[in-house]
């Protein structure tokens, strides 16, 4: 089974600020012991949503609507993601309460989610 863990933004992500160092190498080790379980498939960190472009489709024959970030609230934006293996929904919950921490301002926030196969 697949899932993955959403990481969701701050409003310092959404600045651009980056974690402590500390937090960055306790990510580090993180998604090693996930490359070391053999279970990691890939971990990216997204730019902050001033970077992005939402699309809406407003309907059938409609042309779509853009709009350009960045998007409020910021806890509603997606700052990076984890996606990865595991055998059913306990063993991805176990994994995601291992996480630190991803922003480190008191803000963090992490989203566990399946993916269809």
């Amino acid at each position: 089974m697949k899932f993955m863990l959403l990481v969701k933004a701050s409003t310092k992500s959404e600045e651009g600020h980056f974690p402590s160092q500390g937090l960055q190498d306790a990510m580090g080790r993180f998604n090693g012991e996930l490359r070391e379980a053999g279970v990691r498939i890939m971990a990216h960190g997204l730019y902050p949503s001033s970077r992005g472009l939402r699309i809406f489709f407003p309907g059938e024959g409609l042309p779509p609507r853009m709009e350009e970030g960045p998007f409020v609230p910021a806890r509603e934006v997606v700052a990076g993601f984890i996606l990865f293996e595991a055998d059913n929904w306990e063993e991805a919950v176990a994994w995601a309460k291992r996480m630190p921490d991803p922003q480190g301002y008191g803000e963090g926030e992490i989203e566990l989610r399946q993916l269809h196969e």
